[in-house]
């Protein structure tokens, strides 16, 4: 039985692009120190609105390592979006986990509240770009063991 979500179906590629839109949409601004600095203030605002905690105050190293993020995440996007292949999401998806589990650190050691609505996006665009790849490997072991 074929899953509609396997690698390489155009519907796993769908999930590709929408993550790699939802990254470009959302750390564009991250990329340069003067978009960074009005993503903070927004972020501060919201955080702030929502008593989930305050935003450390900004500070050019801060600012550095948004921006490195920003950059290296921006250029990952375009690249999925104008070359997705189904490799892309896996790598994603390894990528996804492994923000998840910073941000979830991060989250446990005091970081704004704010930070768990990224956190649920991250998770949930990794978990679906993860999936059909270990279905995938379970039927292959399978297969090999009859």
């Amino acid at each position: 039985m074929t899953d509609h979500l396997t690698p390489g179906r155009p519907s796993y590629l769908t999930v590709v692009r929408a993550s790699a839109w939802y990254d470009l949409v959302v750390t564009a601004g991250f990329a340069t120190p003067w978009t960074y600095a009005a993503v903070h203030r927004l972020l501060s605002s919201w955080s702030s609105s929502w008593g989930t905690g305050d935003f450390p105050p900004l500070d050019p190293v801060q600012t550095l390592f948004a921006n490195l993020m920003g950059a290296v995440v921006v250029v990952w996007a375009v690249l999925r979006l104008a070359r997705p292949l189904p490799v892309h999401g896996l790598y994603d998806g390894a990528a996804r986990a492994l923000f998840s589990a910073w941000m979830a650190y991060a989250a446990a050691h005091g970081a704004p509240g704010v930070l768990w609505l990224f956190l649920g996006v991250e998770a949930a665009f990794g978990a679906a770009q993860l999936a059909p790849w270990a279905r995938a490997h379970r039927l292959r072991a399978r297969a090999t063991t009859r």
